[in-house]
Formats: structure tokens, sequence, C-alpha cells
């Protein structure tokens, strides 16, 4: 029931086991060492450790007891601890055994935000009879009903108080999201341009390289599966963006959003024709130097040197 449950009785197995009727049992080279001999100088240091956590463990629970420590005895930072390692799984199934602390509210807190990193109800004063256990259910409730139907999923979350109905605070949700289905978001940002405006600015890419900055993007932003107006339009906000979060950069480079634009384009063609099995002739990195210059003319060769040599080494801007 979590690991942290598992690692406590797993160590109570392996003290059962080292301690036999006849005494402490230990492994030096392949040979076990009798109780009687513990005492001697030479094992003393090795036993020492195994004879210290033994003690600790006799003292914690009596020749009675068996199983699993019971959580309640304690100290409760102790407990809440383990507890927290759970997931929400083996937490209701330990809330049948430890009632109160597997039903603490900081510990539903915590798997909430550690799901959905924003909502818009964290910064709301909660309402009467409000549980984080509620809301986490209704998380997921609302979750898998995206991942049916984007538009029901977010009017959901709307009607149950835990999204404003606001593009931005919709953008802040999904940036900080990673339960949803990326095929059914990307519908639904196609659809709904003004969240999709909101998401691409709560990205950073200050001193980041162009490749490694595109990839972060189509992480949080899928790129569709063919090229198009959605495409360019994902391209075109990207560019904006890189610029804005690196003007000391485009100025020492002398590029626009529209030479980071073609940049862009043709490092996802270099992804497509050095990764697809179908192209047998690769394009050679002074091919792609010819090309991308010729389209961006105030672009230096090393630059496009250098991006070449990304793509060849790391892979795919966009997979």
């Amino acid at each position: 029931m979590g690991q942290g449950l598992w690692r406590i009785a797993r160590n109570q197995q392996f003290q059962q086991q080292g301690y036999s009727g006849q005494g402490y049992l230990t492994r030096e080279h392949g040979r076990r060492i009798p109780a009687n001999n513990v005492s001697n100088p030479s094992h003393r240091k090795q036993a020492q450790g195994g004879i210290d956590i033994y003690h600790l463990l006799k003292a914690r629970k009596s020749k009675e007891q068996e199983g699993f420590i019971n959580l309640e005895m304690l100290p409760p930072e102790l407990s809440f601890t383990i507890l927290s390692y759970l997931n929400a799984t083996d937490l209701c199934l330990a809330s049948c055994v430890w009632q109160d602390l597997a039903n603490d509210e900081l510990l539903w807190q915590g798997l909430c935000k550690s799901t959905w990193g924003h909502c818009s109800i964290y910064n709301k004063n909660p309402p009467l009879g409000f549980s984080f256990r509620k809301l986490y259910m209704q998380l997921d409730e609302g979750s898998l009903t995206f991942n049916a139907n984007p538009d029901e999923g977010v009017n959901y979350f709307m009607s149950k108080g835990i999204l404003d109905d606001s593009p931005k605070e919709i953008a802040k949700f999904i940036f900080c999201t990673r339960t949803l289905n990326w095929k059914k978001l990307r519908i639904y940002l196609d659809e709904r341009r003004d969240v999709l405006d909101d998401l691409v600015t709560l990205h950073n890419f200050r001193n980041q390289f162009l490749p490694n900055a595109l990839r972060e993007f189509f992480r949080h932003i899928h790129a569709p599966e063919e090229r198009g107006e959605y495409l360019e339009t994902l391209i075109t906000k990207f560019s904006h963006r890189f610029c804005a979060c690196n003007p000391d950069l485009m100025r020492e480079l002398g590029l626009s959003p529209d030479a980071v634009y073609v940049l862009c384009y043709s490092l996802i063609l270099l992804s497509i024709d050095l990764t697809s099995p179908h192209v047998k002739n690769k394009m050679s990195k002074r091919e792609f130097i010819r090309n991308t210059r010729r389209a961006a003319q105030n672009i230096s060769e090393d630059f496009v040197g250098h991006l070449y040599d990304n793509i060849y080494l790391i892979g795919h801007v966009a997979a």
C-alpha cells in the first residue's frame, strides 16, 4: 500500500530474519557468525548497526504485535511524511485503517497541487464544507471529461467553481496540468485562440538555444500532425514570444520575428528529414546552411551550423 509502508515492513522482516532464537546472525565471506561471536572485537563493529536497529524496533513493538507498524503510534510528523508518498488510491485505502491521518487536508491538498498546479479555487476563500479530498475527486472527474470532450470538461470545472471563466485562468490551468490528453488539448486550443495566446505568454524562453526552446514549446502545445494554418499560427506566436524573451540576443544576431519564423520552419523540416526512415538521402550540414541562408540572408553561417548540430545530436524539435 505504497512504497513507504512496504519499506517499513521489509525492514521489519529483515530484522526478524537477522535475529534467530540463538542470537544475532550475520554473514562474512559467505559464512554465518553466531551470536556468541558478536562480542568478538573483530565483529563488534560489523554487528553494532544491526543491534541498535534491533533494540529500537524491539522497544517500539511487543512480541505479540505483528504486521505493519501502527502509524498512530509514531510521531505525527513521521506518519504524515510516510503517507505523503502514497497516491490517491493508496491514500483512500490507508484511510480505512488510519482514518484521521489519511483524511488529513494537508495530504489531499498536496495531491491536488502536485497534479493540477493551478486552479482558480486555490486563491479563493474556501466555501463552507470545502474538502481537498472532494476537490481531488472533482479534478479527476473533470480531467476525464476533458479527455473525452474538452468543452464539456472546461464547463464542468467552471460549474464546480474550480476555474473562472477567463482565458488566462484556463491557460494557467492547462500549463500546470499534465493529465490532459494532448490530442484533445490540441483540438481545444485550435478552437480557443484566446486561450492559446495566454498560454504562449506563460512560456519563458530567456537564454535558451532556439531548438531547445522550440522543443519546450511543443511539449506544452503539441504540433499538428500535418502542415497547415494552425502550425503556421503556432510558429508565428512562438517566434514573437522568443524574441520578446531575448531582446539582447536578437539585436546581437540581427534577428527579427520573421527571421526566427524561417529558422523554426527550417528546423522542423530538418527534423523530419533526419529522423524519417523514408528519406534515404539525408540533408547535409552544408545544404542546410545554404538553404537557410538563402531564405534569411542576415543569419550567420556559424549560427545556422550550430542549429544543424543540435538537431543531428538531440533529435526532432516537435516529436
